[in-house]
């Protein structure tokens, strides 16, 4: 009997977007390399796999940037405006640009936001509690991130709301150009978002020039600044990929750690008697319930997988859900645990382009999570109606979250 033909995984189904574990369990015993039928991708899900592609720049190419970035397929002469972000490029573009941001986005900018966060939040949780009964995603999850990058760029708070709609535009359907195509409705979206936030960066990025602060903005303008090291359009879409990378993920992070919680009670209990655990706790949310369940890879050379022939340009998608809940790197891998002490988690990928803003995204999560222990008597979800998802199919994430809180 051909077990194949009694397994399927499909990434676009929304039962296996809600419960994927068992078929990953499951994927990583039998098909540590499977071939979606009808779909131009492989997809691996061992953390050994995981590590060694998400690893090795020189097979597997992070050179796509028409998968968060479509406007560049259907429209290549807008490569000079709108260049490909550092994030989806290889080699010595990559290199120039990482490098460049390295030097501006530094421990002692974000360590200068902490005490400003925590008001933030606070401010936040003032609001959802006199309501008593909201939808977190508005209240909480969506805004402070927004408002965390605001901060960090330099951007006047009440501009915020305008960051979020861009932000909202240019993730929709995050990933898709992996499966097919996107249509020309959402390449016209993506492009005018992208416009927007240039035309609104390019004030920035002059007043910056002309009065520079204590800001990631004005650390980015003097790099650019100092020997052309970086092109104008680079520098704005810098600045966007700064805007996009620092938004999305930190939502779903927080909302999927408040889903969990709730999901395991009697962590949360454990966590009310000892918020000591809140890092560990962050990190476990980020294993257990990663935001980015998939990060995918381009062959650039021929190369094989568990016997597999892999030719140069084959999409593979690196589930790195998968590879967090391995049961030869974790211990009771199923079991969601605020306390775990070993936890090497993928979350945020690993080698040269692992997530820039990974420690923001998880002081964030802690600043969160420490507020509503402090804040709160309880919080609870207001009915037992799924929760919508993220229009991702990469993403662990809810569009809604119902909820009642109750003041400490």
């Amino acid at each position: 009997m051909d077990l194949a033909q009694n397994f399927a995984f499909d990434p676009l189904d929304e039962a296996t977007r809600r419960r994927p574990f068992p078929l990953y369990d499951r994927a990583r015993r039998e098909f540590p390399v499977y071939e979606h039928s009808g779909l131009p991708v492989l997809s691996v899900f061992r953390y050994a796999d995981a590590v060694e592609i998400l690893k090795d720049a020189d097979i597997w190419s992070s050179n796509f940037a028409r998968v968060i970035q479509p406007y560049l397929f259907e429209h290549p002469e807008l490569a000079e405006e709108m260049p490909p972000f550092f994030a989806t490029s290889d080699g010595d573009y990559h290199r120039r640009l990482r490098s460049l941001v390295n030097k501006a986005f530094t421990p002692r900018i974000v360590r200068a936001l902490v005490p400003a966060m925590r008001a933030a939040v606070n401010d936040l949780l003032d609001k959802a509690l006199e309501q008593g009964e909201v939808d977190l995603v508005p209240a909480l999850t969506a805004p402070f991130p927004i408002w965390v990058i605001a901060q960090l760029l330099g951007v006047p708070a009440e501009d915020a709301p305008k960051f979020q709609q861009w932000s909202r535009e240019l993730a929709q359907s995050q990933m898709q150009g992996v499966l097919s195509l996107p249509g020309p409705e959402l390449v016209e979206r993506h492009i005018a978002a992208t416009r927007a936030m240039h035309a609104y960066f390019r004030t920035l990025v002059e007043e910056r020039r002309a009065e520079p602060r204590e800001d990631l903005t004005s650390a980015l303008v003097a790099v650019q600044s100092n020997g052309a090291q970086m092109t104008f359009p680079e520098l704005l879409q810098m600045l966007t990929v700064l805007l996009l990378a620092g938004n999305a993920s930190t939502t779903a992070l927080i909302s999927n750690m408040v889903v969990e919680l709730l999901a395991h009670p009697d962590q949360l209990a454990r966590l009310r008697e000892d918020p000591g655990l809140v890092p560990t706790a962050v990190d476990e949310v980020l294993r257990f319930a990663s935001p980015v369940q998939a990060m995918p890879r381009l062959a650039a050379k021929p190369t094989e997988l568990h016997g597999r022939r892999v030719e140069p340009g084959q999409f593979v998608l690196v589930w790195i859900g998968s590879a967090n809940r391995d049961e030869t790197v974790f211990e009771e891998p199923d079991e969601f645990d605020v306390g775990r002490a070993y936890n090497p988690h993928i979350a945020f990928g690993i080698g040269a382009h692992s997530c820039i803003g990974s420690h923001l995204a998880t002081l964030e999560g802690c600043v969160v999570l420490s507020a509503m222990l402090a804040r709160t008597r309880s919080f609870e979800l207001t009915n037992d109606a799924p929760l919508p998802l993220h229009s991702s199919f990469v993403a662990r994430s809810y569009a809604r979250l119902p909820m009642r809180l109750t003041p400490a």
